[in-house]
């Protein structure tokens, strides 16, 4: 069963709940930008996007090994009242371009920043100090560092084995809801890399998403990705 408020469910199951394109505006709908819970030690919280017309999406992972913030984004004073309380040891950047709030968080929890080597000097030379490397293959508390290049050199995901829960940046996004889509072309340094690498995605067991863009999926996101990688052109 997944949560809800008075705004109705925090997330879309696989069945989208209303036409594809019959989304009601934004000023229609709750907006809500309080911490989520997605599942056990998974909170979310979301930063509306106007020209992208989505939340972008940042996550709390609560862990006996240290707290992990990954692709922070924009916080609300409550938001970063509780990181703070949390405490966060690390923050996880997915790609080049997800450093969003991270110089905010990691000034008010003393958290670490990792991103792909890859990834690196683009995130300094915009202003974002880089601590630590993520490498393919690593694992950082309960997550294992999964290669998806493509969108940038240095995309990574993040596969929770033991949730079944897969975390993803610009991989993919959550856009319409209850499925999953690429990025425009023109925002990708490889489109045929990236649509390998989602390809590669399939290897792993999830049921879960986490997109950084879009809505999550809190169920069935295996068959999103089964749906969206079969609609690819063959490469």
């Amino acid at each position: 069963m997944l949560p809800e408020t008075s705004c109705g469910p925090l997330y879309v199951s696989p069945v989208v709940r209303r036409p594809v394109g019959r989304e009601p505006p934004r000023s229609k709908r709750c907006i809500d930008r309080g911490m989520r819970e997605f599942m056990a030690g998974i909170l979310t919280w979301p930063w509306f996007s106007e020209p992208h017309g989505y939340d972008f999406n940042g996550t709390l992972v609560l862990s006996d090994s240290g707290n992990f913030c990954i692709d922070p984004v924009e916080p609300t004073d409550e938001v970063l009242d509780r990181l703070s309380k949390e405490g966060v040891a690390q923050i996880l950047i997915t790609n080049r371009n997800h450093t969003r709030a991270a110089n905010r968080v990691r000034e008010q929890t003393g958290a670490q920043v990792a991103i792909h080597p890859a990834d690196a000097a683009y995130a300094s030379e915009h202003g974002t100090p880089i601590d630590a490397e993520l490498e393919v293959g690593q694992h950082v508390g309960p997550f294992t560092i999964v290669g998806v290049p493509g969108k940038s050199a240095g995309e990574v995901a993040l596969h929770d084995a033991a949730r079944r829960l897969l975390i993803v940046g610009d991989a993919v996004i959550g856009n319409p809801p209850g499925r999953l889509s690429l990025l425009p072309e023109r925002v990708m340094d490889d489109p045929r890399g990236l649509r390998a690498s989602v390809r590669t995605l399939l290897e792993l067991d999830f049921d879960a998403v986490l997109v950084g863009d879009g809505v999550p999926i809190g169920e069935g996101g295996r068959e999103r990705f089964q749906e969206l990688v079969a609609s690819f052109p063959p490469d």
